[in-house]
């Protein structure tokens, strides 16, 4: 069966209800992995928990019986003036129930203690994963898509273990119980009931089948919606300053309205179900009140057992519709684990070495680029396919950005890389810092293969400064701070005071403890990217890589930061990617790029005297540009 939609663009597609069978296979066993993996360190509280809710079945499962025994010894006994019998199954019923009672209150109590626990270590597990792996798969998985994984999917799992886990084992150990004593009160009554299983089960699997791609398709649906959301905030300036407010307002419709149709697909489904499993239960009902009418009426059976076996009859019909609300948040939650486990198992594009090599002490910073060749993943971008599997590689590269780059940046050189949009400076930056491994050749630090290095050695070596300055939420020493944790105050201030940053620090108004707001918002551009250079400063690399560092700067800021840079840049291997060539005046050597490849190397001073080179004429139209 498929279903046509039409998504935020007006563009038609089909999607089919089912996934197909090797993909829904291996979903399903990506799914029981990460539930495995999850439950296996509760197996033992969890089979604790079930022994109390088979003793608990077990009391319940006194009812109906002594009810019986009551009805058909107790009261004859009574009408002799014997008391004793009904006495006996007055107490009985008492202390089961009170028995039940307090099981059951137990059992609540530290399932819900286990539940929450996994959802902690799923949680867990989910941003740790988040953070491991490579920037190329970030660029690729929106934000959006990132909170639904860390919200609305737990949340579904959590729905399912405080509503439904406790239901489950109760309801299954109820369907057991009841249909022992069934059959224990009357065999001919319990085969009425049998004759509809097939009717039952062929409902169930009906519901199954469907659910399950209803479920999935609500999950994907609530994730469009949150990256579409997550988006509009982001990008909140662009959308004011474009009055883009009635576009957003009409995608976002088109997706809430397109989740509340994956939502109403559900309850549909939903709602065919239940009153179908109630429709064969008022019918089984009916046919052993007739046929146990008959008998009793006949003399085989006894009134007590009848009202007995319909008595748990009642009872075994309520736990099967429990199973089903139970499979309903079952679907939900399958949805959501298969989500989670795509992202945990995403492979790692940038593993660290088994065996990591060290790096020389003490740290030289020499760089060289040895017949580096490289071209982007290319991916769908943030794709998802109709079956629901989210996009993965489609292929090991686009276009070529380095077609093949040998390049030696000797210790405590400054080097500035200078030419167009897209000739590869930033590329060359990338994989210096390892966000991106090249397809051939090697990166190398002080001689040692970055691919070979252990990843905090990695980044206690070399470290990127790029142009949007990123402060988190916080005070000023922290985010000082976040280039080496643990530093000491004196360490944070003696950074800023290097860099030039005290002074306006200190002019906060909490100083140093003055939370700078989101994203460094009540900082200037300029106080953000000496904040920026101060973190890089304590952390104190022996590379470090300045990417558009200024660019966003305005003059007066710019010579602020000039200031710091020298302060920054020396005794250390630095590589400036600039388009303000106003940067290059501090820098030993210029590298040209264009294509991917160098075609200039040497001293400013020296290209520009050449004056018919390409740095000349970029630096001359720099020059024209500021007249």
């Amino acid at each position: 069966m498929t279903t046509t939609t039409t998504d935020w663009r007006g563009v038609a597609t089909e999607k089919k209800d089912d996934l197909p069978d090797k993909a829904g296979i291996r979903l399903r066993a990506r799914s029981r992995r990460l539930l495995g993996q999850l439950v296996r360190p509760h197996r033992r509280e969890l089979a604790f928990c079930a022994g109390m809710v088979l003793v608990q079945t077990v009391f319940n499962m006194a009812g109906p019986y002594l009810v019986s025994v009551g009805i058909d010894h107790g009261i004859p006994a009574l009408r002799r003036g014997d008391w004793g019998p009904i006495t006996a199954v007055f107490v009985a019923m008492i202390v089961s129930a009170v028995l039940a009672s307090g099981l059951r209150a137990i059992f609540l109590n530290k399932v819900g203690r286990i539940g929450q626990t996994m959802l902690l270590n799923l949680r867990r597990m989910v941003f740790t994963k988040f953070q491991a792996l490579p920037l190329a798969f970030h660029e690729n998985y929106t934000s959006g898509r990132v909170i639904s994984r860390l919200t609305s999917d737990p949340d579904a799992l959590n729905d399912l273990i405080d509503n439904g886990l406790d239901g489950l084992l109760d309801a299954l150990l109820t369907v057991a119980g009841i249909g022992v004593m069934m059959a224990v009160l009357d065999i001919p009554l319990t085969l009425v009931v049998v004759l509809a299983f097939p009717a039952m089960l062929l409902l169930m699997r009906w519901f199954s089948r469907h659910s399950a791609a209803a479920y999935r398709r609500t999950r994907e649906a609530i994730a469009a919606l949150i990256v579409h959301f997550v988006e509009t905030c982001n990008g909140i300036r662009a959308v004011k300053a474009f009055r883009r407010e009635p576009r957003n307002e009409e995608i976002f419709g088109q997706l809430n309205n397109e989740f509340r149709s994956a939502n109403a697909r559900a309850m549909n489904l939903l709602a065919i179900f239940i009153p179908g499993m109630k429709t064969i239960a008022a019918l089984v009902t009916a046919a052993v009140v007739i046929y146990g009418g008959l008998r009793v009426m006949d003399g085989n059976i006894q009134i007590g057992v009848l009202v007995g076996f319909v008595l748990y009859l009642r009872r075994f019909f309520n736990p099967l519709e429990d199973i089903a609300m139970f499979y309903n948040s079952f679907q939900s939650g399958t949805a959501a684990l298969e989500k989670l486990s795509g992202v945990l198992e995403e492979a790692n594009e940038l593993p660290e070495p088994a065996e990591p090599k060290p790096l020389p002490a003490p740290l030289q910073g020499r760089v060289s680029f040895d017949g580096v060749t490289f071209a982007y993943p290319k991916r769908e971008s943030d794709a998802t396919s109709a079956s629901g599997i989210e996009a993965e590689d489609i292929g090991t590269g686009g276009k070529v950005i380095l077609p093949l780059l040998n390049l030696d940046v000797p210790a405590g050189q400054t080097v500035a890389l200078v030419g167009a949009t897209g000739a590869g400076k930033s590329t060359l930056a990338r994989l210096l810092c390892r966000f991106y491994d090249p397809q051939d050749g090697a990166v190398r630090v002080d001689g040692v293969d970055v691919r070979d290095l252990a990843d905090t050695d990695l980044r206690r070596a070399v470290v990127m400064v790029t142009q949007e300055n990123f402060l988190f939420a916080g005070s000023v020493a922290d985010n000082i701070a976040f280039g080496r944790p643990g530093a000491t105050r004196a360490e944070i201030e003696h950074a800023a005071k290097a860099i030039g940053a005290h002074q306006f620090i200190s002019a906060l108004p909490e100083g140093y403890d003055t939370d700078v707001k989101k994203r460094g918002g009540r900082l200037s551009a300029g106080q953000r990217q000496l904040v920026a250079f101060a973190r890089a400063f304590i952390a104190d690399p022996a590379v470090l890589v300045l990417d558009e560092a200024t660019s966003s700067l305005d003059v007066p800021s710019e010579r602020m930061v000039q200031r710091a840079l020298r302060t920054i840049l020396a005794d250390r291997t630095a590589l400036i990617i600039a388009h303000r060539l106003s940067t290059v005046e501090i820098a030993h050597r210029v590298l040209v790029m264009e294509d991917g490849s160098i075609v200039e190397d040497g001293e400013p001073e020296a290209l520009l005297e050449a004056g018919s080179g390409r740095f000349a004429g970029l630096h001359q139209a720099w020059r024209e540009s500021l007249v």
